[in-house]
């Protein structure tokens, strides 16, 4: 079986420990089972995304004994693969435009219906106000922030959209997916019922105003393009793991054999003394910084279990 994993950061900051684990932990699988490591360069938001950044990214990784093929995959130049994956959503009637800033958003949930959840995978469930009574027609809008209308998306579908996780993972790790419809374990996938997709995660940003496309739409885009089968990273994506399923599910609908889902595998996260998940504004565990320190690549990989 071809195995292809990845790692994408983003590069807006250095990388850290966690960092260090999950792409050592993909590279160390992807040899193992005589397969291809990628890497890829999630730098859609180009106002915080930086050149210096990536390059300390390529030497840090090559310092850790990482190596890829090349050359990278940059999702600031691949806005015509997301263009072609919105066009099939917004033929499909599945998508409309929104004007809601954050605020607005967090003022219409000043007052949730009681027992209705307020946050999903995605942040704050979008409350619906722009969603319109009639689809949009016309040809896609350009420039704006566009939202899957997720009833929409799932009307007259009876089947339900799952992942399977890698042999072994723990499906335990998220409260979100804890209180989630049930982990069928006997055939080894992860399923949600339609209601839940729709009451807990509501309608999400596949593309943003002044950027072309949203994480979740470019991430199944991009591991599609790549052939990737097998995404391995932390806990803390999990929960955004339903989203890209659906997504991916949505343009399978559409289009046979577009989207061959990958098996996930969603490993535990470094976290520091306090037991805190590290951020890259904690850079006083940047991978650069040990480096400065005297550390060697042995040093990291005990640092984070892999040695």
């Amino acid at each position: 079986m071809t195995f292809i994993t990845r790692f994408a950061p983003s590069p807006t900051g250095p990388l850290h420990l966690g960092h260090a684990y999950s792409a050592l932990l993909a590279h160390d699988t992807a040899m193992a089972e005589g397969g291809t490591f990628l890497l890829r360069m999630d730098d859609l938001d180009q106002s915080r995304a930086r050149s210096t950044w990536e390059a300390q990214i390529y030497e840090d990784l090559h310092w850790l004994g990482i190596s890829w093929p090349t050359p990278v995959r940059k999702q600031s130049g691949c806005q015509a693969d997301y263009d072609q994956a919105l066009d099939v959503l917004w033929r499909k009637g599945l998508l409309y435009k929104c004007s809601c800033s954050r605020r607005d958003i967090k003022d219409a949930q000043s007052a949730p219906q009681e027992g209705a959840p307020q946050f999903g995978p995605d942040g704050l469930i979008y409350p619906g106000t722009c969603r319109p009574q009639t689809r949009p027609s016309g040809p896609r809008p350009q420039n704006v922030t566009l939202r899957l209308d997720v009833s929409q998306a799932i009307a007259g579908h009876d089947l339900c959209p799952h992942f399977t996780p890698r042999a072994g993972e723990n499906l335990g790790v998220s409260s979100f997916v804890e209180t989630g419809p049930h982990a069928n374990t006997a055939i080894g996938q992860y399923e949600f019922t339609l209601e839940f997709i729709l009451k807990q995660i509501g309608d999400f940003v596949v593309s943003r105003q002044n950027m072309g496309a949203s994480y979740h739409l470019a991430v199944v885009v991009d591991d599609q393009e790549q052939g990737v089968t097998h995404v391995i990273r932390g806990a803390d994506l999990l929960e955004a793991t339903i989203i890209q399923t659906l997504i991916g599910w949505l343009l399978h609908d559409e289009i046979d054999q577009y989207w061959s889902q990958p098996q996930y595998h969603h490993h535990g996260l470094i976290r520091d003394d306090q037991g805190k998940r590290l951020a890259k504004r904690d850079d006083a565990r940047a991978i650069s910084k040990y480096r400065q320190d005297g550390a060697s690549p042995a040093d990291i990989r005990n640092l984070v279990g892999l040695d």
